[in-house]
């Protein structure tokens, strides 16, 4: 169990997770907390509103309904991953449900669901779900076939995922209505568990440390097309000649007293013949003139000729 988290503390922990805020004028305020405590607190809960709409579904949690007074949650889920924050402290979101479930998510010792809630609001034994969890309404019609949109379910997870880290929890801490009461059937349209498994993978990842981008593989040098035995000749002078000459150098085959440079020369010749042989070529074939198969396998950068 927990103390609920301070209007400050809760926008600072949802915007450290990547939640997008929206705080509706009046929520720091605005609870049913004259009607009794609210906290500690042992989790999350998740609903569906039964309504289409961001703005009518923010105004329908901020101000409740004819037997039903607002604040109806703590924040509203839009469809694109936008939460409203519409209350702070109690909120008539939960209703009543089964002790059993209260137990499980108290102590996170369930399995892939929390036992079968068997009790619902006005059940003899049931217990305040107000006063123990926070509560999130995700705008949608609930009739199975509203979409869910990716940007809701990953704001779904955030929501989550921010508030066990703040108080220390597992995602065993995050329910849906339907685990919490039998009358229930919120949020109909993905799973509870698959959410948790989300939920519980984003805890294992620091939200300060966003994960680096992979880095960019360097860009391979574009490379000097071989330009034929006979551009290798005596007097001949070119930047690609320099160039050849580096490479050499840096394959280690370097007869060079000074240089390379652009003017072909004996030490050019001797070098590339000491690469040749490098590459296993012998006699006639190591003759240090540039042949096609030996040029391209030295890699030479391309450079004007």
């Amino acid at each position: 169990m927990a103390t609920p988290l301070g209007p400050d503390r809760l926008v600072t922990a949802l915007r450290a997770e990547g939640v997008t805020v929206v705080e509706h004028p009046g929520w720091r305020s605005h609870n049913r907390n004259a009607k009794g405590a609210f906290g500690p607190v042992v989790g999350v809960m998740i609903h569906h509103t039964v309504s289409s709409g961001t703005a009518s579904s923010v105004a329908l949690c901020f101000n409740g309904y004819e037997g039903l007074p607002g604040p109806l949650c703590h924040g509203v889920i839009a469809k694109d991953g936008t939460v409203h924050l519409v209350g702070n402290g109690r909120a008539n979101h939960a209703g009543a449900g089964d002790p059993s479930v209260l137990q499980a998510v108290t102590t996170e010792t369930y399995g892939d669901r929390p036992p079968a809630p068997r009790v619902h609001q006005g059940s003899p034994g049931a217990v305040d779900g107000n006063s123990r969890f926070y509560g999130f309404e995700c705008v949608n019609l609930g009739n199975g076939t509203d979409p869910w949109p990716a940007e809701q379910l990953l704001a779904i997870e955030r929501v989550s995922a921010a508030l066990c880290r703040a108080h220390g929890w597992g995602a065993k801490s995050v329910i849906g209505h339907l685990e919490w009461s039998d009358w229930k059937s919120d949020p109909k349209g993905f799973a509870m568990p698959t959410m948790r498994t989300r939920v519980q993978s984003r805890l294992g990842k620091d939200p300060a440390q966003p994960t680096p981008p992979k880095p960019t593989p360097p860009k391979k040098p574009e490379l000097q097309p071989f330009p034929g035995a006979s551009f290798f000749r005596k007097g001949a002078s070119s930047p690609v000649i320099t160039a050849m000459g580096r490479r050499l150098v840096a394959e280690g085959c370097s007869a060079y007293h000074s240089g390379p440079g652009p003017r072909w020369t004996e030490a050019d010749r001797l070098s590339y013949a000491k690469w040749q042989r490098k590459l296993g070529f012998r006699g006639a074939d190591a003759d240090g003139i540039p042949g096609a198969a030996s040029w391209n396998a030295l890699q030479v950068p391309r450079t004007s000729r």
